[in-house]
């Protein structure tokens, strides 16, 4: 983990943290310009390594640091990266250990990752601009940046992205690119239909799974396009959301969306029902102890209506279906996805995962039932997504 001059560095020991905390060995690598905003002891005492800031440090054997560091490393991420440093890589200039290491690095082993951080300014300057792409076509992946308030007191582009979203980052990059090239399109999380201005029909899904897959499709390689119901949780990074309400309101972003997908999952609990009129003002009790009457007309079957489309028949739109039970999952989940219409069915009960964290799945296809243990749901969303992408394979 390189660091180079920039206020961005108080960043670098929350995501030097974040590594340690997921697993990771960290090795820190400073420049003179990174020890002005933050100390190598900071670092060491983040990372538990004594922090490299020299190529002529006499800890080494045959005092070359650029070379056992690069040798040791599964990738080097420069987090914050300045312009000058991507300047010093776009020219091949090494005048110091960590833009030696760099250079001397084995490509083909060691990626190099950078999180640029600089002034809104210098990251629009044309030479930037094209010192990036040169450091990119030289094979470095360019993370991008945030657009918000700087600490010069302007605001653009040109942040480093925050430490969760470069875990994340750096967590997908050594993902197996399973579905690279195909278009995800994932429903996710509850609906809400109106009763009234103040009440609702809704359920208790908390769009985890769906977001998970969101995710694990994403680290997969695929273009993701996320339709998610009525929930706070963040999207996950580099997939495009869409928030909707209703039911009515989710049928229309899918069919819309499903007309450029290749896989279509549905994991939200669609509401079957709505209200056949919404009351325009709240309804309130009068005291005479009468209640109200709902009348209910069916919503639209989103799944099957996807299921049963053109680009579906013909093989072009692989289907997805999720089935949240509370009781007789396999027999429920068998009988959905023949009614569904669709040739694969994830069953799991309902009220033992929402708003969990873990999860447990049944998978239902043609030809057998196949659990997946109880697991966080991001687990279980990459053996999803690496299940499907052995079905699609099956089918070319």
């Amino acid at each position: 983990m390189g660091l180079t001059g920039g206020i961005a560095c108080y960043k670098s020991a929350e995501l030097c943290r974040l590594l340690i905390k997921a697993g990771a060995t960290v090795q820190v690598v400073m420049t003179a310009a990174a020890e002005q905003f933050i100390t190598p002891v900071t670092m060491q005492a983040l990372s538990q390594r004594p922090v490299a800031t020299s190529q002529w440090d006499a800890r080494e054997a045959n005092n070359m640091a650029h070379i056992n560091l690069s040798r040791e490393a599964a990738a080097c991420l420069i987090a914050p990266c300045s312009a000058d440093f991507i300047a010093k890589l776009a020219h091949g200039r090494a005048d110091e250990l960590l833009s030696l290491m760099c250079l001397a690095r084995p490509a083909d082993a060691v990626p190099l990752l950078l999180a640029p951080a600089m002034n809104r300014e210098m990251w629009s300057h044309p030479a930037t601009q094209r010192n990036l792409l040169q450091v990119a076509a030289d094979g470095a992946l360019v993370l991008g940046v945030g657009t918000g308030e700087q600490a010069c007191g302007e605001t653009g582009d040109g942040r480093m992205l925050e430490p969760q979203d470069l875990l994340d980052e750096l967590i997908a990059f050594f993902q197996p690119k399973l579905l690279q090239g195909q278009r995800v399109l994932v429903t996710a999380g509850p609906t809400y239909e109106a009763i009234d201005p103040v009440r609702g029909i809704t359920n208790l899904s908390s769009g985890k799974m769906g977001f998970a897959i969101a995710r694990a499709a994403r680290e997969a390689g695929a273009e993701v396009t996320l339709v998610a119901g009525p929930v706070s949780l963040p999207t996950p990074r580099g997939v495009r959301r869409v928030d909707v309400r209703s039911a009515s309101n989710m049928l229309a972003a899918v069919m819309q969306k499903g007309k450029e997908a290749s896989i279509f999952i549905a994991t939200a609990a669609v509401a079957d029902w709505r209200p056949a009129q919404a009351a325009e003002q709240k309804i309130k009790k009068d005291g005479s102890g009468a209640t109200p009457t709902l009348s209910f007309v069916e919503n639209a079957d989103i799944l099957a209506m996807l299921a049963q489309s053109p680009s579906a028949q013909s093989g072009e739109l692989f289907c997805v279906g999720f089935a949240a039970e509370s009781h007789d999952l396999l027999a429920n989940a068998q009988a959905k996805r023949l009614r569904k219409g669709v040739p694969l069915l994830v069953g799991n009960i309902g009220p033992a995962t929402f708003g969990q964290d873990d999860n447990a799945l049944l998978l239902v296809d043609d030809h057998a039932v196949t659990e997946l243990p109880r697991d966080s749901k991001l687990a279980l969303a990459r053996q999803l997504i690496a299940n499907i992408a052995g079905r699609i394979r099956a089918r070319v």
